[in-house]
């Protein structure tokens, strides 16, 4: 990033090296939904038709002066004690050298820790999006500033005042004392085009007005981040101070907002990520009207369906995805959610990944009221639910403990859960696997895990385990807690058991 101190979150791929999710800084002019009409009137009109390559030169000149450059000063609170580290998702590299320093000086003379604010310096970029100076940008462009600088291509320059960020989405609104200034024109995300061409400008590494170009990737990537914005994957070169910046359709028209790389390094390695332009104008607008933007939320935990599962849960395909746990006095414990059911969609789209139900959810509004279509026992049932609101989630409460000690037909050998083990997983039942063998062990079930529930049913006893897998022959799934993650295992019984 050409932040002074840029952020990023750590990863691993699947050959196990480390990765980078990069927030890559970058500033769009936030304001109100501009009109499809300004590009009617204009060279690169929404209804032309591309063939080829795009003239890449004439979408910048028309909306090159749209894009800016955003300048961020603040104070950040670092913390200096002796196994503090940088926290994910932090962007100040700057800080984290002053830390270790400061946690070196502090060792050596015995301290045991305090902390202390640190000057933040950062760039990005952003995008006009109303004449009167409403501004796009990214939430992580302008974290921790005080003040906020906005330069414009013709070199004016403007005190930026913040009206609102939502860090769920990585949105902010800027405003800036301005009339009469260039805006950029509104694309549909939805009829992008894997293959398509796109352009990004911004400021990478600060070299203002920058513009790359590729082409769709792949869209909906739903990304480890929690955020549930189904996001615009290209091989657009986007590095960090491109953030924030618009991402342009062959036409001209802004599609997304560049946001995040992938890399190993903290550069561009072919791997960016742009949020879908019309979410963003939600965001705006709510931000515009109220301050702040509000999500929806549901309560639950879920994980993607394999084949083994699908089989398992007796699924004609393996699509949806399973519920793993669902939160005392949630929106989904009140609609009669369990964990077990397999959402297949929600009113009446198809959910084919657990990003789908993150992304739905999110997106819609508190007190929203939505249909979930799931698979329960073999059967597809519609529930209604009223969504709440995120971050305002009941405390999880504990329940009694259970009872049991071995089920050979498994290859588990089991105990009550204490009160206070209960507590640690956040899980009203389940008994701890105290040693495993086949079948359990062969599907790698661990000495350690705690099973939660055997095929949607909550585990409570010994005996109600043996009762519900008596008259099993194939895969059952299992619910199991490790290390404060929660996922299912398909077990098969048969030849196998016991």
């Amino acid at each position: 990033m050409t932040k002074d101190h840029p952020g990023f979150t750590r990863h691993t791929l699947g050959n196990g090296l480390p990765a980078l999710l990069v927030a890559v800084l970058m500033t769009l002019p936030v304001a109100f939904p501009v009109s499809r009409a300004v590009a009617a009137a204009e060279n690169v009109g929404a209804a032309e038709t591309v063939v080829g390559v795009p003239d890449f030169s004439k979408i910048t000149r028309r909306y090159g002066p749209t894009v800016v450059n955003i300048s961020i000063r603040g104070i950040r609170q670092v913390s200096v004690g002796p196994e503090t580290g940088n926290p994910a998702g932090s962007d100040d590299r700057d800080g984290d050298t002053m830390q270790e320093f400061l946690r070196r000086f502090q060792q050596q003379f015995g301290g045991t820790g305090a902390s202390m604010q640190v000057p933040v310096r950062g760039q990005g970029s952003g995008f006009i999006v109303s004449p009167d100076g409403l501004i796009l940008t990214n939430a992580h462009v302008i974290a921790n500033a005080s003040d906020v600088f906005v330069k414009l291509t013709d070199r004016r320059e403007f005190h930026a005042r913040v009206i609102g960020s939502d860090k769920k989405t990585d949105i902010a609104v800027l405003k800036i004392d301005a009339h009469n200034l260039p805006t950029i024109t509104i694309g549909n995300p939805d009829a992008l085009q894997v293959g398509e061409w796109v352009l990004a400008i911004g400021a990478p590494y600060g070299f203002e007005n920058s513009v790359s170009a590729g082409v769709v990737s792949a869209k909906g990537r739903s990304l480890p981040d929690g955020s549930g914005v189904p996001f615009i994957q290209t091989d657009a070169a986007v590095n960090p101070g491109n953030s924030g910046g618009p991402l342009f359709n062959a036409r001209g028209e802004v599609v997304g907002i560049n946001s995040q790389i992938y890399s190993r390094t903290g550069g561009f390695q072919g791997l960016s990520f742009a949020i879908p332009i019309d979410l963003a104008l939600k965001i705006q607008q709510q931000i515009v009207t109220t301050g702040h933007a509000s999500h929806g939320m549901l309560g639950v935990s879920v994980q993607e369906v394999n084949q083994a599962l699908a089989e398992a849960f007796r699924l004609p395909s393996p699509v949806g995805a399973i519920l793993l746990d669902i939160q005392p006095g949630s929106p989904g414990a009140k609609a009669g959610l369990q964990p077990g059911d397999v959402i297949v969609g929600i009113d009446d789209k198809p959910v084919t990944s657990a990003g789908d139900i993150q992304t739905q959810v999110t997106m819609a509004q508190p007190g929203q009221h939505l249909i979930f279509n799931i698979w329960r026992d073999g059967q597809g049932k519609r529930l209604p639910v009223i969504l709440g609101e995120a971050g305002k989630m009941p405390a999880p409460q504990a329940s009694p403990s259970t009872e049991g000690q071995t089920l050979p037909k498994l290859g588990l050998q089991l105990r009550p859960l204490q009160a206070m083990e209960r507590l640690a997983i956040g899980s009203n039942g389940g008994m701890l696997v105290e040693a495993v063998s086949d079948p359990a062990q062969a599907a790698g079930i661990l000495a350690g895990d705690v099973l939660l529930s055997v095929n949607g049913k909550p585990v409570t006893s010994i005996d109600q385990l043996r009762n519900t897998t008596r008259n099993v022959k194939g895969p059952v799934a299992l619910l199991i807690s490790r290390g404060g993650e929660r996922l299912f295992v398909a077990v098969g019984l048969g030849a196998t058991a016991r």
